[in-house]
């Protein structure tokens, strides 16, 4: 039994425990990675702390003096444990999350690897890298050679002397590309859009109206598209070089793929070892399918972190808050709309018809969760 039970021990989900644990609300984080990290713990050794875009401290600890040569999921990993020690954030790992469901009295059941939870309250923290997203093209099951995602790239040595394709148009796709052509026979960039490359700083302005974007997408009760992807690619010295030597020269998305590599309609064809879906992911929120929460857009619809069909449920890393400074602002917004949503719940008169009433279907969303 506990107040509020939050998935999720990366920024999103540590950010929170730590508003909840300032403002007095009993909690407990549940993590599935078998360290702290989160995400980060998983990132490919060649992405050194000096290449990462946008890592933010978490509140209350800055991360200082972190050496940029040093592989950042080493670095960020060592800042997730310290932080969880300094603040005392006793996260139980591995745990997975199966399903949260309708409890009793207006309570939910969040049914784990570890046993069941029943909670007033739950902050989902999943974010996305449990859910590559990997395309289906014609052909695709027909190609001889080894196709992977980026989250399990292993870094460039293993594609060294082989010819790649690389598919996609965000910032993955650039740091994969830019690393194997040192290494491999030949690379190619393929996406569905012409890359937009973004020169000159990115300031406050800018970062508001990215996050707009994102954010009228999730009001809306669509998927949410990853704030980057909204911001374009930063035009740093190593992507010039690369666009300067043909590396990012891009072509578009291929028709098919063949047994020895892709083609394109007009009759080209590229031969290729290797095909690297630098795809993206999707919000890794199948345990709330009990709950009924997506919209017929197949998002679910978040009005600041809430759900907007379960007041008792909030997202955060999810959508707007999916960046690193968004998700520790979301942090301390859901904990405030949770301690007011704790304390409405301890005015309601015991044994009222509220509280001995299990929502169902679309009058969940109508539900003051009452203790």
């Amino acid at each position: 039994m506990r107040d509020v039970v939050v998935v999720g021990a990366g920024q999103a989900g540590l950010s929170s425990a730590y508003h909840l644990a300032r403002a007095g609300i009993d909690h407990v984080v549940l993590d599935h990675a078998p360290r702290p990290g989160g995400a980060w713990q998983f990132r490919w050794p060649s992405l050194t702390y000096g290449k990462v875009h946008g890592m933010h401290a978490l509140p209350g600890m800055e991360l200082v003096d972190a050496d940029p040569r040093r592989p950042s999921s080493d670095v960020v990993a060592e800042y997730f444990a310290a932080y969880e020690s300094r603040f005392d954030l006793r996260v139980r790992r591995p745990v997975d999350v199966s399903a949260v469901r309708e409890g009793r009295e207006g309570r939910l059941r969040v049914e784990t690897s570890d046993g069941t939870w029943s909670a007033r309250a739950l902050v989902n923290a999943t974010g996305t890298w449990d859910r590559p997203f990997w395309p289906r093209y014609p052909g695709q099951e027909t190609f001889r050679g080894r196709q992977l995602h980026t989250a399990d790239y292993p870094g460039p040595q293993a594609f060294a002397g082989a010819r790649v394709v690389v598919v996609g148009g965000g910032t993955s796709a650039v740091q994969h590309l830019l690393e194997i052509a040192e290494v491999a026979a030949r690379t190619t960039w393929v996406t569905r859009r012409p890359p937009v490359f973004r020169d000159g700083a990115f300031g406050e302005a800018e970062g508001r109206a990215a996050v707009a974007l994102v954010d009228e997408r999730v009001r809306r009760g669509l998927p949410p598209q990853s704030v980057v992807s909204v911001t374009g690619l930063a035009l740093n010295e190593a992507v010039r070089a690369g666009i300067a030597s043909g590396v990012l020269e891009r072509l578009p998305v291929f028709e098919r793929i063949t047994p020895e590599g892709v083609a394109w309609a007009q009759g080209r064809q590229v031969e290729a070892d290797v095909i690297l879906w630098a795809t993206g992911f999707r919000a890794a929120i199948d345990h709330l399918a009990p709950l009924r929460l997506r919209e017929p857009g197949g998002g679910i619809r978040v009005e600041g972190t809430r759900a907007a069909r379960d007041e008792r449920i909030h997202l955060v890393g999810y959508g707007p808050s999916a960046s690193a400074i968004g998700a520790n602002r979301a942090g301390g917004a859901a904990a405030r709309d949770i301690r007011r949503l704790l304390a409405a719940g301890a005015r309601e008169p015991a044994g009222s018809a509220v509280s001995q009433r299990a929502p169902r279907g679309r009058d969940r969303s109508r539900l003051r969760a009452r203790g």
